[in-house]
């Protein structure tokens, strides 16, 4: 006889029902402007001072990392990134708009207190989750801010949402996809996944495809990345293309009926060995991974710290203290993760 697995709360404590978006469900895009969905849609995403669709899966865009373009008059000053001269650090691609500084405890809490206002907005308008956008300004904070500052802010809003029931999403940052579980992070909205990038072998979707599985929504541009992901991952998740501008009432097309898609995820290499040492150097080898897609190196790890990358299914770590114990992991890579241009900018709302 089977039980269900056993739910304790602590007194006053309920449970969290928060949902997923359907899996491969026809999505758009709305975060330009809302309008009345087309009859397939099944999950729209909207700016958070928007409605939710009625009957749908409904996301809420929230600009979580930065400032809205021309509003950063709205933030305490010590609260956005000041480079070492004192002049705020702008995103490249969107003047006026500046990066939240989030390197200290102290201005989590505080930036914290300020978005939790429209989380609780999404929350009370009836939305199913949460799309909060720029988790990627580190890489545009001229080194100023570590990647792990972003991952406990992002914590703190995954924490204040899930008890809501809203579900929350991970937007772009594919460097970061490897945490989400740990994080709580539910799925993730990814633009331009299909694209190869300039300096790529491939194109992103297959590690985002290893990170998140069927829990994808993707966004594309152009029609050679939607011809790229919808070849490969048609009816697994989430695809739609948009023009680049978000125009409500604009152009939105989904993949075609003949598309395929892939099914199979990478799986992870196995056999890790060392296969010879010196004093000051260690050889490893594996069994390789495999994907009907693509699978492009790995990336090898001692004690939790990446020092390497090999094509193949070897590696010679080197610099190492005789008589010293180390650890070693090995993960597959899709697609290099090295000087990634970012996603063709989209408006953040209207």
């Amino acid at each position: 006889m089977a039980f269900a697995t056993p739910l304790s709360l602590k007194p006053a404590q309920a449970a969290v029902t928060k949902t997923l978006p359907p899996t491969a469900g026809s999505f758009d895009y709305q975060i330009g402007g809302p309008y009345t969905p087309a009859p397939d849609v099944q999950i729209v995403s909207r700016d958070h001072g928007a409605t939710p669709a009625p009957g749908l899966y409904n996301i809420c865009y929230v600009n979580a990392f930065q400032s809205q373009p021309g509003a950063s008059a709205e933030w305490e000053q010590k609260l956005l990134l000041h480079d070492s001269t004192g002049a705020l650090v702008e995103d490249p691609d969107w003047p006026g708009e500046y990066m939240l500084d989030v390197r200290t405890e102290a201005n989590r809490q505080a930036i914290f207190q300020k978005v939790k206002v429209w989380l609780d907005e999404c929350a009370s308008k009836g939305f199913d989750a949460i799309e909060p956008d720029n988790y990627d300004h580190y890489t545009r904070s001229n080194n100023l801010i570590d990647p792990s500052d972003s991952e406990k802010y992002m914590k703190l809003l995954v924490d204040y949402s899930h008890p809501m029931n809203l579900a929350i999403a991970q937007k772009n940052t594919l460097e970061l996809a490897g945490d989400a579980a740990s994080l709580g992070i539910d799925f993730a909205v990814v633009e331009e996944c299909g694209v190869i990038w300039p300096g790529a072998d491939g194109p992103e979707c297959p590690e985002y495809y290893a990170a998140f599985g069927d829990r994808i929504i993707n966004i594309e541009y152009t029609d050679a990345g939607m011809t790229r992901a919808c070849d490969a991952y048609a009816g697994v998740f989430s695809i739609v293309q948009r023009d680049v501008a978000v125009t409500p009432n604009g152009p939105r097309k989904t993949c075609s009926a003949g598309s395929s898609g892939d099914t199979q995820a990478p799986t992870a290499p196995s056999g890790l060995s060392a296969t010879g040492a010196t004093s000051s150097s260690v050889s490893l080898s594996w069994n390789a991974s495999t994907d009907n897609v693509l699978v492009t190196g790995y990336d090898v790890y001692r004690g939790g710290t990446k020092v390497g990358t090999a094509p193949g299914t070897s590696y010679t770590d080197s610099g190492l203290t005789a008589a010293t114990t180390y650890q070693y992991q090995v993960r597959r890579r899709t697609t290099p993760v090295t000087s990634r241009p970012r996603p063709t900018p989209s408006p953040r709302r209207p």
